[in-house]
């Protein structure tokens, strides 16, 4: 997965497995010692393995501060909800179990299908909170765009269904 081009395509350069499999050893320590992070994301009926979601801590440096939510699908889980269901189960954790007040979420500016899982899930996106990623590369990375959501709004979003 993070090999893929296409998955990659908003996240910067390819992994090779070395890489990948280190990125999955911090997962597993940042939550070890938080209490949260990423949850590997698998087909119910099958089990297949097809990406992950979570929560993390907002990097330092960024020109905001908070809880961000996230979410990796392979290529082949693209299109079938998968992300829109996973990211509703990580905000419900993140409300109702972390009583977090409000769940952040960044992208490119040109990330369109992670902004439609984040309009899906009911964040909502100020023009004026977008930045240039300091972390990012001079390039199309930089540009980012910042979606937020309260437990309040999300609470209210669920006694109105």
């Amino acid at each position: 997965m993070n090999a893929d081009p296409e998955v990659r395509e908003h996240l910067g350069e390819l992994m090779t497995r070395e890489q990948s499999d280190a990125s999955v050893a911090r997962f597993r320590a940042e939550f070890d010692r938080r209490g949260y992070g990423w949850w590997a994301v698998e087909v119910r009926a099958t089990g297949e393995f097809i990406g992950f979601a979570g929560l993390d801590q907002v990097d330092e440096g960024m020109p905001f501060a908070g809880v961000e939510i996230g979410w990796r699908l392979a290529r082949s889980a693209w299109g079938q909800g998968y992300a829109t269901e996973a990211a509703l189960t990580v905000l419900a954790y993140g409300f109702d179990t972390l009583e977090l007040p409000e769940i952040l979420a960044v992208t490119t500016a040109a990330n369109v299908r992670s902004q439609a899982v984040m309009r899906r899930i009911g964040m909502t996106r100020d023009p004026a909170d977008d930045f240039d990623d300091p972390t990012a590369p001079e390039g199309p990375l930089r540009p980012s765009v910042l979606f937020r959501i309260s437990a309040a709004v999300h609470d209210q979003a669920l006694h109105s269904v």
